[in-house]
């Protein structure tokens, strides 16, 4: 009887492999080769479930995207409480967000060179950013954001709060610890509710 081979579980299992080289090294570690053998396979088996190296790493990517929407999960929530929780669930403040911020910050680099990719972000950051527009007009419906700064602005310094955390988790440590990103959200947080 043939061996059944689920390709999902395969290609995740490539997925994770492409991952834990990408933490190590950076993503000029994940070559076919390397990936090819630490997933366990000849190099060209991973062409029965990916057709290049770009797709692999486009896997990836979505993984560490979805990795991060997650933790952002605001089912049941809205207005200033759910931007509260949205924000707060971005930030680097564990070792598994640390992680996924490092796979973002490799691939927000290959990006530059990469319009699938560089596509596939800018698709991430505007559905992010409608959702922002969104919790922040609620929260201003419902009475509990009050400033007479405009929402566009209040997006941008979310988005910049949220992306410089990270960043800065990985490059200066030192200067971004979870304390003062907590201290930053909350004197953000504090100007919403003040006109």
């Amino acid at each position: 009887m043939p061996k059944i081979i689920d390709h999902d579980q395969r290609r995740s299992d490539i997925i994770d492999v492409t991952w834990e080289l990408i933490v190590k090294g950076g993503i000029e570690a994940a070559t076919m080769r390397e990936i090819a053998s630490a997933a366990g396979f000849a190099n060209g088996a991973l062409k029965h479930y990916f057709r290049s190296k770009e797709d692999i790493i486009e896997a990836t990517y979505e993984r560490a995207l979805a990795m991060m929407n997650e933790y952002v999960s605001i089912e049941g929530r809205r207005g200033l409480d759910a931007l509260r929780a949205m924000c707060e669930a971005a930030m680097p403040i564990d070792e598994d967000r640390i992680l996924a911020g490092r796979i973002l910050l490799t691939f927000w680099h290959t990006s530059l060179c990469n319009p699938k990719l560089h596509d596939k972000y800018l698709e991430h950051l505007r559905a992010w950013r409608g959702t922002l527009h969104r919790l922040i007009g609620e929260g201003r419906a419902d009475g509990d954001i009050v400033t007479a700064l405009p929402d566009e602005q209040l997006v941008d310094e979310i988005v910049l709060l949220n992306a410089g955390a990270n960043v800065m988790s990985l490059v200066g440590p030192d200067f971004s610890t979870v304390e003062l990103q907590r201290r930053h959200l909350e004197s953000f947080f504090e100007r919403l509710t003040r006109p």
